[in-house]
This record gives structure tokens, C-alpha cells and sequence, in this order.
């Protein structure tokens, strides 16, 4: 019987875990979930059936991780990615497979060629995005590869959504369906990409203003933003001759120009403690940012100040910002206290639904002819808790480790699955989950 570790019961967990207990019948495996909080790891194994195992995953105990370990033959690691590289130590000491959702980081990549000499695969970016990103780019760069095609131009944005009937009245069309830390301090170390040969560098405090409007048949019209280093998968996908290469995160229309306001005054910031919040209200909080020599109201010098419109300020009204209700913790950044008072509004609440939207455009020549793709992705969640986010984060990580038992995955070392042997199984078997792109041909 083979054996899987799920490491990390989260909120983006459900989907994976319900994929790997429906499997583990049929191919005589055995689940582990192992969570820090073993509460959480047994509550995941609840809603499936199928031969599971709970238990108390703390990494920071390493000799008890360590034996987990050396009993399994595939880790799937849910954890936060600061967290990946000390349990990558644990598998390549042990000599297991690794498969996580995160971004390569330098420290992963050095263990490449350690991974590669013990016969492990080390699969990072195997999520939503980066994840089926890359794999749906992939298919279509190579199809137009092979029908010898000179690509020209190729933009990606990806954005977890709310569905249009969920909580109609929030004019941000958005909520939490991640990590909710990591939505405050997105994109606080700018972005870099290539438009018309010129490498361009937006620094945070220009990234919300530095849009592109993406138009989705049937679904309407979106804003995207770049998002942290598009220049280095010019190699990985084999476009180093292309002349434009953009990859961000997709909005509904509006939302980039309301959370600029935040950006401008400081609210994101993640680097101090403010003082005095025991007793600060969501007005005193932003507030505090404003220039307060001038005796205006607050909507005007966020005006003046900020150059906020009126979707601007309705969309900072309906959060609660402007609030005399207790902001209600001790301490914190500007960044820990704005997710705080966003979460009151922005948690997905019993029947809210969420929405995964994905869109690349490419633009090639052909024998001379120039021609373009839009390619793109819409799915829906079923509930507040079997979302689209959980489905597309971990769905591909399961298909992944079941592949790998299987001996259909030969590659080995640190990667993301830009090969064919991972996207052409992976996007096949997505479809009977709903996920499944559409094409147009211009």
C-alpha cells in the first residue's frame, strides 16, 4: 500500500484531500493529514470516505516529522511557503517526493541537484496560479511551436473572485478566499515584466495604477496587474526572443483604483507596530494617514489627498472604514489591522460562492500572418467551503501524486510542471472537474 502525507489542513485543503480519499480505495493508498492542530486535520477526513489517517504534524518537532516522514512515499505540503524548504530537508533526507503549491525559491533550487541524484521529484507551482497557469500556457506555446509559429506576445492574469450572485451589494466584487495576509501585503515587492522589449520595473506604489483591462466573453470586463517577475519564465517557457511577457492578478473593474487608496495611505504597510489600537475605531485607523493641518473631511482629503473617486470611497464606506466601531485587537501593523477590519466584511459567509477567472492572450505570427489566442478559464465554487480556489489549488497536486505512483512522471529534481508529461494528464483530467479553458481564434 502506498502511502500519501497531506501536510497542512487548511482552507485550500478540502478539495485535494476529498480527491485522494475517493482514489485511495481504487489504488490501495493510504492518506495521512497531518496538521499542526490536529482538530483541523480531523475535521478534514470527515466529509470523505476512504482509508485516512489524522494526525499532529508540528515541523518544528523534527524528530517526530522526520519519522512521519520516512512511513510515506509522496508529501503534499499546504503549508506556508516559508515553510517549505525545512520539510524539503526532511524529504530529501528520507528520500521522498515533495509536491507543493508555491513559488520555486532560491533555497528550494539548491536542493536540485541533491533531489535529482536521490531519485526525487521536488514539484513546486502546482496549484491554481502558478500552476495551471503555466500548464494551459504550455499546451497552447507548444501547439503553436509545433504548427511553426513565431510568438510575439503572451499576457497572463489570474484572480480569485466572488460569483456575480454572491453578496451583489459588495462593490469590490470581491472576498477572502485566500490566505487573507497575503492579499494585504500582495505586490509590496513591485513587479517586472517585458512590453515591447523594454524590461519595466513598477514599484509598489504604482502596481494598482499600472493596469490592463481584459475583456472575458460572457463575463465582462476585468483589470489586471502585473504580478511580481514575469522576466524569468521568458526562459522556462522558451520565449526568449518574445517581445512582450506580462503575468498578474485579475480584478473586477474598480477594485484596483479603490485599493490604490489603501496603498497610498500606508494601510498595507507590514514593516511597524501602530500605537494606542486597543482603543482605535476603523476611522481612527485610517484617519491617522491623512495630513491633518487641513480642517476637511475625511472623503475630501481622501480626495485631494489620495485623488479617490466616488467608487473609491464607496468601495473604503462599505468595508467599514470609515466606522466608529471598535477596530477590537491590542496590536499590530497597519497591515494586520486593516485585514482585521476587511475580514468583518470580506469572509465568505453560509451560500457565498467564489470564482477562479484565468485568461491568457497570445499573439504570434504564422507564415507571415499574424494571428492571436485568448484562452480562459471560468469556475465557480459549490459553497462557502468547497470553493474554486480549494478545487484549482489542489486538484492538480492530487492528479500529480497519483501520476507519480503511478510511474507516469519521469522528471526528477526542483520544478513546475511545464512539461508535457505533467500538463497534457493534469488539464485532461481537470475537465471532469469543470475546469476546462476556452479558446478564440483571431
Amino acid at each position: 500500500m502506498k502511502s500519501i502525507l497531506v501536510v497542512g489542513a487548511g482552507r485550500s485543503s478540502s478539495a485535494l484531500i476529498s480527491y485522494l480519499m475517493r482514489n485511495s480505495q481504487r489504488y490501495d493508498w493510504h492518506i495521512i493529514v497531518g496538521d499542526k492542530i490536529k482538530s483541523a486535520a480531523e475535521e478534514a477526513l470527515i466529509i470523505s470516505q476512504g482509508n485516512g489517517t489524522s494526525i499532529e504534524f508540528n515541523l518544528a518537532e523534527q524528530d517526530a516529522a522526520r519519522k512521519i516522514i520516512q512511513t510515506v512515499d509522496v508529501v503534499i505540503s499546504l503549508l506556508p511557503p516559508s515553510l517549505h524548504v525545512p520539510l524539503a530537508e526532511l524529504c530529501l533526507a528520507s528520500r521522498k517526493h515533495l509536491l507543493t503549491a508555491s513559488y520555486v525559491s532560491d533555497e528550494m533550487q539548491r536542493m536540485d541537484e541533491d533531489a535529482k541524484a536521490n531519485g526525487l521529484l521536488f514539484l513546486n507551482e502546482c496549484g491554481l496560479d502558478p500552476g495551471i497557469d503555466h500548464m494551459s500556457a504550455m499546451k497552447l506555446i507548444d501547439k503553436i511551436k509545433r504548427e511553426d509559429g513565431q510568438l510575439i506576445s503572451f499576457e497572463s492574469f489570474t484572480g480569485g473572485l466572488i460569483a456575480p450572485e454572491t453578496d451583489p451589494e459588495n462593490p469590490w466584487r470581491y472576498k477572502f478566499t485566500w490566505n487573507p495576509r497575503n492579499v494585504v501585503t500582495a505586490g509590496q515587492a513591485g513587479a517586472d515584466y517585458l512590453r515591447e522589449r523594454k524590461q519595466v520595473h513598477i514599484p509598489y506604489k504604482n502596481l494598482f495604477k499600472e493596469i490592463t483591462s481584459v475583456i472575458v466573453p460572457g463575463w465582462g470586463e476585468f483589470e489586471g496587474y502585473a504580478n511580481r517577475d514575469s522576466l524569468k519564465y521568458m526562459e522556462t517557457y522558451g520565449l526568449q526572443n518574445i517581445n512582450t511577457m506580462i503575468r498578474g492578478t485579475l480584478r473586477f473593474k474598480g477594485f484596483c483604483s479603490a485599493w490604490n487608496v489603501l496603498v497610498q495611505l500606508g494601510c498595507c504597510d507590514d514593516t511597524y507596530e501602530m500605537q494606542k489600537v486597543d482603543s482605535m475605531t476603523h476611522f481612527n485607523f485610517i484617519n491617522s494617514f491623512v495630513n491633518q493641518q487641513e480642517k476637511r473631511s475625511l472623503h475630501d482629503l481622501l480626495i485631494q489627498q489620495f485623488g479617490a473617486n466616488e467608487n473609491d470611497l464607496h468601495c473604503l464606506s462599505w468595508s467599514g472604514l470609515f466606522d466608529t466601531e471598535p477596530i477590537g485587537i491590542s496590536s499590530g501593523t497597519p497591515a494586520q489591522l486593516l485585514e482585521h477590519i476587511l475580514m468583518k466584511k470580506w469572509k465568505l459567509n453560509p451560500g457565498d460562492k467564489d470564482m477562479i477567472v484565468m485568461w491568457h492572450r497570445f499573439v504570434y505570427e504564422e507564415r507571415g500572418i499574424r494571428k492571436k489566442i485568448q484562452s480562459y478559464l471560468v469556475v465557480k465554487g459549490d459553497d462557502e467551503k468547497n470553493t474554486a480556489m480549494a478545487k484549482t489549488v489542489g486538484l492538480p497536486l492530487g492528479i500529480v501524486a497519483k501520476l507519480l505512483l503511478e510511474g507516469k512522471i519521469s522528471k526528477r529534481g526542483v520544478c513546475i510542471p511545464v512539461d508535457q508529461e505533467f500538463y497534457e494528464p493534469v488539464l485532461e483530467e481537470l475537465k471532469v472537474y469543470g475546469i476546462d479553458f476556452k479558446e478564440i481564434d483571431k
